[in-house]
């Protein structure tokens, strides 16, 4: 079985996305004998973003980078992505990598019947980092409406969130977000393994 793991925070060591997200794999890792792990950092390693080059291909560099992130994606049975909301979104450098993954042809067609997802069977796992408190269905929130909505073009329905909120109310908030949802990452590996 093979684990992707991405991580999209600029806050380095000090981001709860990035605590989250290790202790996601950790838990894989002891769950699931033989569990092979890709790790890309979308921060100290991103994806450029898209352009006229890069999208016609007429960067060779790009077009390398682009096919391997593709390649990576489609060879994961299960992606835990480290997505931090960022003013009501995802990181930029998020978004990047996404645009490479959802490639029509590859991810997704079109048919008479409309899109159609073609990378379904894999398990994506979010760890959502958010300062401020949204709940389940705000209309503030387009970073977690936004990722469920892209994998399930995609084909992936098997996509779950553990969520810190709030974490910028205090240092108080911060603890007791991060230890719930440290908590509540057993139940999400025991939905997926």
């Amino acid at each position: 079985m093979k684990l992707l793991h991405l991580d999209s925070s600029a806050l380095g060591a000090s981001s709860v996305t990035r605590e989250l997200s290790a202790a996601i794999v950790a838990r894989w890792q002891d769950a699931v004998p033989g569990l092979t792990v890709d790790y890309r950092d979308l921060d100290t390693n991103p994806l450029p973003h898209l352009t006229g080059g890069v999208l016609g291909g007429t960067d060779a560099a790009a077009s390398a980078e682009n096919d391997a992130a593709m390649a990576q994606f489609l060879a994961s049975d299960v992606i835990v992505i480290g997505a931090p909301m960022y003013n009501f979104g995802v990181p930029s450098t998020l978004k990047a990598w996404i645009d490479r993954v959802a490639v029509a042809g590859k991810t997704f067609r079109y048919t008479e019947n409309g899109p159609e997802g073609l990378a379904g069977g894999k398990r994506v796992v979010i760890a959502s980092g958010r300062g401020g408190i949204y709940g389940d269905s705000s209309p503030a929130d387009f970073q977690e409406a936004y990722l469920r909505q892209v994998f399930g073009f995609l084909g992936i329905s098997d996509v779950e969130f553990v969520r810190a909120e709030g974490v910028a109310y205090s240092p108080q908030h911060r603890t007791d977000a991060l230890a719930a949802a440290h908590a509540s990452i057993p139940v999400a590996l025991r939905k997926a393994a």
